[in-house]
């Protein structure tokens, strides 16, 4: 068994190993490690266990430096998901062995692990700040609505008397990002440049999809959506004043498992929340089952845990703040103050 980073050439094994793992996600896969490093220019240092040349396990990460969480190692950045890909213990332990001696090599405050299940056996230590809901689709379109919640349904058809539509494609790049930008001021949350969407649709091409909800002639809404496997994952998104008005973001995501269902798409990942939030109180309304993200992390530098999250109670004031700060404004310093929070 090596340890050995990635190349290149590494590229049809490692995205058909990640495809075949029940550990792997979209953020595993190598068209991640393209978009973050276009977007963002942070260093990937991928690593994989090779035994005779074969791929046995493989651990994406990036080395991010920035004046807020100084020298770091994730995996992965702007991501729900990471960790190490396994396919036996000891090329999962030689994979953790080689990422915590790189963070020691590196000098880093810390290795982040953004795992979606538990696992005691690295001995770091845990932070569930976050937690993921996800749900298998049904395909009778009528179980399916009968097994939301009285008061999503209502919500629902709020949104179908409203005579709201829906449309799909990479050519509603502008609306998506004018709606999902001005949702996030309001939360106070910087957002993200616009090219960074644009990479995201260039590299991922059909697993991306952007949809539009509108009422009448007026966007209300929009998300974008990533499909890895059989999957469906709502990443991005938000909603105008309007929209929330005539419960566009209900209509939004029922419009978009039932057009999952229709396509014979099996599973539904809501992504994850912080716990107390307006967020996580809207996807507790969807009877989804509620998974603790056990991230992980290796402390080198650091003597306990990171919460460099904009929720973190610390930045409530710069979070006010932003909140009132003119909408395009926030579109220019955004994409500077989005990339301390990897």
């Amino acid at each position: 068994m090596k340890i050995v980073p990635y190349s290149s050439e590494m590229r049809p094994q490692w995205d058909s190993f990640v495809m075949r793992h029940e550990q792997g996600t979209l953020f595993h896969l190598t068209v991640w490690q393209r978009i973050i490093a276009r977007s963002f220019g942070y260093k990937p240092l991928y690593l994989a266990a090779v035994d005779e040349g074969e791929v046995r396990g493989l651990l994406p990460l990036f080395l991010v430096a920035n004046p807020l969480t100084g020298r770091t190692l994730i995996s992965t950045p702007f991501a729900v998901y990471g960790g190490v890909c396994a396919a036996d213990q000891p090329a999962h332990d030689a994979l953790v062995k080689a990422a915590s001696a790189l963070a020691q090599k590196q000098k880093v405050e810390y290795l982040e692990l953004r795992l979606r299940e538990p696992d005691p056996s690295t001995g770091f230590p845990i932070k569930e700040l976050y937690v993921s809901f996800d749900t298998a689709i049904d395909p009778d379109p009528e179980r399916l609505m009968k097994a939301l919640p009285r008061d999503t349904r209502y919500m629902i058809r709020k949104g179908q008397k409203a005579s709201l539509r829906a449309t799909r494609g990479h050519e509603h790049l502008d609306i998506f990002y004018e709606i999902y930008a001005q949702s996030v001021r309001n939360l106070g949350t910087p957002v993200f440049a616009k090219k960074f969407f644009r990479i995201v649709l260039e590299e991922l091409g059909e697993s991306a999809e952007i949809s539009v909800i509108w009422k009448d002639h007026a966007a209300v809404a929009s998300v974008l959506s990533f499909r890895f496997r059989d999957w469906i994952l709502p990443y991005y998104g938000g909603s105008t004043l309007e929209g929330r008005q005539c419960a566009a973001n209900n209509f939004m995501y029922w419009e978009l498992l039932e057009s999952a269902r229709q396509r014979g798409i099996r599973n539904f990942d809501f992504g994850r929340s912080k716990l107390g939030t307006g967020s996580y109180s809207f996807k507790s309304d969807w009877n989804m089952r509620e998974r603790p993200l056990p991230y992980q992390f290796y402390l080198v530098k650091r003597r306990e845990m990171p919460n460099f999250s904009p929720a973190n109670p610390r930045f409530k004031r710069v979070t006010e703040l932003w909140k009132k700060m003119p909408f395009p404004l926030t579109k220019v310093f955004g994409p500077a103050l989005v990339k301390l929070f990897p």
